[in-house]
């Protein structure tokens, strides 16, 4: 069984450190453990595929940007005939505190043009979503400098440790389901 999970974020070196960009980062992490490279030349994103215990996995960064991620998503869903129920997106969430991790199996885009965008073209909000908290630290009107800024001195010294802990998040919903993960981890 085939499982697709997708880390959001922006192509380009300058948004590469950035809080909206925690969805690349965190495949990044994943990847880098498993010892595994990105193909950066596949369609629509950076893709790589590898295998966890029985399970097949393909990590996808997509190279639409945001705001079309859903594109992405479909095509690879497609290609590689996944489920929805094997759908995993990556995601920032600016409702949750810094580092704060939530498995989700559906909800709402929360203003998320990412998560926007891929409801539209799947038709559909029940998938998978683990939402990492980038917290909502910024004046009113500040919404987009703050996600697209790099995250703070003191959220840097802790993203190693809550980036680890969303690879182990990951690896759980691969093995055992969203259920028991959620229960694992979502109170923590």
């Amino acid at each position: 069984m085939k499982q697709l999970i997708a880390g959001l974020g922006n192509i380009g070196d300058e948004y590469a450190d950035t809080r909206h960009n925690i969805g690349f980062m965190i495949l990044d992490a994943f990847a880098k453990a498993s010892n595994v490279v990105f193909d950066i030349n596949k369609r629509y994103g950076a893709v790589v595929e590898l295998r966890l215990k029985n399970q097949q996995l393909i990590l996808l960064k997509p190279y639409t940007y945001m705001n079309l991620s859903g594109n992405a998503v479909r095509y690879w869903m497609q290609k590689e005939k996944i489920e929805l129920p094997n759908l995993l997106i990556v995601v920032d969430d600016l409702a949750l505190p810094f580092g704060t991790l939530r498995l989700k199996t559906k909800g709402s885009d929360a203003g998320h043009n990412g998560l926007k965008h891929i409801r539209e073209v799947l038709g559909t909000s029940d998938y998978n979503r683990l939402r990492f908290g980038i917290g909502n630290d910024f004046s009113p009107g500040r919404q987009i400098n703050f996600v697209l800024d790099s995250f703070s001195e003191e959220e840097q010294k802790r993203l190693p440790e809550r980036i680890e802990i969303a690879v182990e998040i990951i690896k759980s919903f691969v093995l055992a389901g969203a259920d028991i993960t959620m229960n694992l981890f979502n109170n923590k």
